[in-house]
């Protein structure tokens, strides 16, 4: 009998192994975006980079030329809490993985038992002692569901595409952690810029204002240039404190991306203190965007519904489950391996059902489970072929802002230049260099603010394109 017991748990294993799901088959939906990636007018110019890579060619080391920053970066990828999380959530979903994975295998248990009791003799036999007693060991599986109709192993499946996608949001938030600092890093540069055309701002006005006022007491100038300077030298005050301020705030914001105190000497002095990122190339077909985390993170969820739907449709079918042990059992403790004391149990058990609502609601949840997620995947497609067309317009269009926007300054510190000269050998009032001055500063702070964009950009079009996940 025991090696019938052996052969039907084996043909049961048989049975889990090669048995089928009622989920349908799954095919991957058409991304609802173009095949190719923005080729207009503000995106032409991306097209042709000398030298530039793709994203696949180019691994986040390598894209990442400034050492402070890699540092930096580094450090966020040990210290992040927000990356810890998701690492966490990953190790959670995997678990829950194991778990449901299991349930296709049975539990087998050792149960050692011991009863002794004694009964009332209104309720035995005369000449039966009154004091009971009974001792058994068995080996058995409890109610160990065959999937003879894939229930448990598209539940299985179910939990397999949502650690999948766990991991990949894991490697999604890695992109953006990485992006978010570089982000911090470059705008701290920036605000250091601006502090200090602020500083050297403030010491030219106040250059100008103590000059002016000692022509006001030579009799030379006029009291409304001398208001007129000190508007210039309260407003470059301003804007030094609030650059002060601002990169305080950029440093605040970088320690909390790391994770911890970053020092000092791995921030930079400015703009131009930075080794500027690797130009790339984003290439031609949308089909890569495929390969970003989060779309592929919304794919596995996709998966996913599709399983919910076979756990769904199984349960229209019966369900069968088996208890079988076999042991020994004795009323005496000393007796309990002696001959004749084996015993066995084989109880198999089917469900058939018959009428549950609840089977028809949860087959119409699948569903509509399985519409959301398609919806869900295209719509993070979308998103991202959106951002993907943004930094690429930026890309192309940024280079010549930058030219003009030079040009420009160049010609307000020109006009400037003269203005003061003109201002000095008394033919204009200081009205011409308090415009002049105001139109310089604020032409150069343009300047920067360009130059930032296009930094940022080309980080933005890396992350986008699903660069730096590992």
């Amino acid at each position: 009998m025991n090696k019938r017991l052996i052969m039907l748990l084996l043909a049961g294993f048989i049975f889990i192994i090669g048995g089928c799901t009622m989920a349908p088959k799954y095919s991957q939906p058409l991304a609802p975006i173009p095949d190719e990636l923005p080729q207009g007018e503000a995106c032409n110019d991306t097209k042709a980079i000398p030298g530039a890579l793709t994203v696949q060619e180019l691994p986040r080391q390598a894209f990442f030329v400034d050492k402070q920053l890699q540092k930096i970066i580094d450090l966020a990828l040990e210290n992040n809490r927000d990356l810890r999380l998701a690492t966490l959530n990953v190790e959670k979903a995997r678990a829950l993985y194991g778990i449901q994975r299991a349930q296709l295998l049975p539990t087998v248990d050792v149960v050692g038992a011991g009863d002794k009791q004694r009964l009332s003799s209104d309720l035995i036999s005369p000449g039966d002692p009154r004091t009971v007693k009974q001792y058994s060991v068995g080996l058995g599986i409890a109610a160990w569901e065959i999937d003879f109709f894939g229930r448990i192993r598209s539940i299985k499946d179910q939990a397999l595409e949502e650690y999948l996608a766990t991991d990949e949001a894991r490697r999604s938030a890695q992109i953006t952690l990485i992006f978010e600092v570089a982000r911090a890093y470059l705008s701290f540069a920036a605000d250091q810029e601006n502090l200090t055309l602020a500083r050297s701002t403030l010491e030219a006005q106040q250059e100008s204002y103590n000059l002016i006022q000692r022509q006001v007491k030579a009799g030379v100038a006029n009291e409304l240039d001398l208001r007129q300077a000190q508007s210039q030298v309260e407003t470059a005050r301003r804007d030094l404190a609030r650059f002060t301020q601002l990169a305080a705030l950029d440093h605040n914001e970088i320690n909390l991306l790391a994770g911890a105190i970053v020092p000092g000497d791995l921030l930079p002095n400015g703009l131009t203190s930075i080794e500027p990122p690797e130009e790339i190339f984003a290439g031609l077909s949308s089909a890569s965007l495929l390969n970003r985390p989060d779309i592929m993170a919304a794919e596995h969820q996709l998966k996913g519904a599709y399983a919910f739907i076979g756990a769904a449709r199984s349960a229209f079918f019966p369900r069968i489950s088996l208890t079988t042990s076999i042991g020994t059992a004795s009323d005496e403790l000393s007796g309990l391996f002696g001959s004749g004391s084996g015993t066995w149990n084989f109880a198999p058990q089917i469900a058939v059902p018959i009428f549950d609502a609840r089977t028809w609601a949860a087959y119409n949840v699948s569903k509509a489970q399985q519409e959301i997620a398609i919806t869900q995947y295209e719509k993070t497609i979308q998103v991202a072929f959106r951002e993907v067309a943004d930094a690429l317009a930026v890309q192309g269009m940024v280079d010549q802002q930058i030219s003009a926007q030079q040009s420009l300054t160049d010609a307000v510190e020109e006009t400037y230049r003269l203005a003061d000269k003109r201002y000095q050998k008394g033919i204009d009032s200081y009205l011409g260099v308090l415009d002049a001055q105001r139109s310089l500063y604020t032409q150069q702070r343009v300047l920067t603010a360009l130059r930032l964009e296009k930094l940022t950009n080309q980080v933005r079009l890396y992350a986008v394109l699903g660069g730096g996940s590992e």
